[in-house]
């Protein structure tokens, strides 16, 4: 089974993050997609970061109705912080017969050699490649490497949204319905 994996922070999850994942499914290039919920980016500080677990239950509700979408928490079991590459090894080894291909945003993409061991990602997996504003790819992209076109791109950041609640102001049309409810009511990101 070909199995895009997602990665990200999700802090939180929004309608953009939900709108590629729809997206890169409908391409057919994936059978399945899976979240992978980091606890810790390397690239992000920790104490920006909502409690792993409350993310973690944001994807799973954003999501708990699209049979094609598994939200996984493999790396909560993981040394820290996350790396794709340990990941990536771990999820190959666990299921033999599945083959794993990585979603990045063109941002992503060009920090890639920068990555803990980006060049044997690069070798031994397939991307999968969105857009982002700002970060247009205007070389040629080796073989197992597919830039996605028109796709639907929101320009809202989980930044953006945390930002919006600091200052008392509403989400709602920026999040699914269930991730806002869940926000609201348990005050998470206004602690």
């Amino acid at each position: 089974m070909k199995i895009g994996l997602y990665f990200g922070s999700f802090n939180p999850i929004h309608n953009g993050h939900l709108i590629i994942a729809n997206h890169i499914l409908n391409t057919g290039l994936i059978d399945k997609l899976w979240f992978i919920v980091s606890p810790q980016n390397p690239f992000k500080k920790s104490n920006s970061l909502l409690n792993e677990y409350d993310r973690l239950h944001l994807v799973r509700v954003a999501t708990e109705n699209d049979l094609r979408i598994n939200v996984s928490d493999v790396e909560f079991h993981l040394s820290k912080p996350s790396y794709t590459s340990q990941t990536l090894i771990y999820l190959t080894e666990k299921y033999p017969d599945h083959h794993f291909y990585i979603i990045i945003g063109s941002d992503s993409y060009q920090n890639l050699q920068q990555w803990k061991n980006g060049s044997f990602l690069m070798e031994n997996y397939q991307f999968i490649i969105y857009p982002r504003p700002g970060f247009d790819i205007s070389n040629a992209l080796p073989g197992n490497m597919t830039l996605l076109e028109n796709v639907p791109l929101l320009n809202i950041s989980s930044t953006h949204i945390r930002n919006i609640i600091k200052d008392g102001k509403s989400i709602r049309y920026l999040v699914p319905d269930v991730v806002f409810d869940e926000i609201d009511a348990n005050r998470l990101y206004k602690k």
